[in-house]
């Protein structure tokens, strides 16, 4: 008789797994939102989101300087990894040509790179980085 419940027992609990186990298969397959959020395309998916919001800012020290004299242009960045070069640009004829003026993206985000000018007037520039760019400045040589 004993040996009769044991087996019976086991039965009903084997019965029971079985039937928690198949609620739950159709409780996945009725959501395919959860099964496609795996770890990689979320990993994917939030590179994307840091790589679409790159950014960079650029400050001159000074906004007027004698021909030939050494200025800072200082700055952050967002999205760019550290290590990388910002570069300077001037618009020259309307288009922008990179300045032989280039310093590295530091672990902060900050960079900052001294320039010398020698065009007279008005000049216009940038920092760039791959296709990110800061908003245009102006530093007036004299």
């Amino acid at each position: 008789m004993v040996s009769k419940r044991r087996s019976l027992r086991i039965a009903v609990v084997g019965a029971l797994g079985a039937a928690s186990v198949a609620l739950a298969g159709t409780a996945m397959a009725a959501t395919p939102a959860a099964q496609a959020a795996s770890p990689v395309a979320v990993a994917h998916k939030a590179q994307a989101v840091k790589a679409a919001k790159a950014g960079i800012t650029a400050t001159p020290s000074a906004s007027s300087v004698r021909a030939w004299q050494l200025f800072r242009v200082t700055g952050k960045t967002t999205g760019i990894k550290a290590g990388t070069k910002v570069t300077l640009q001037q618009k020259q004829h309307g288009k922008w040509v990179s300045l032989p003026a280039s310093a590295p993206v530091l672990r902060n985000g900050s960079y900052s790179l001294g320039v010398k000018l020698g065009l007279k007037g008005k000049n216009d520039l940038r920092i760039v980085s791959g296709k990110t760019a800061s908003p245009v400045f102006n530093v007036t040589v004299r």
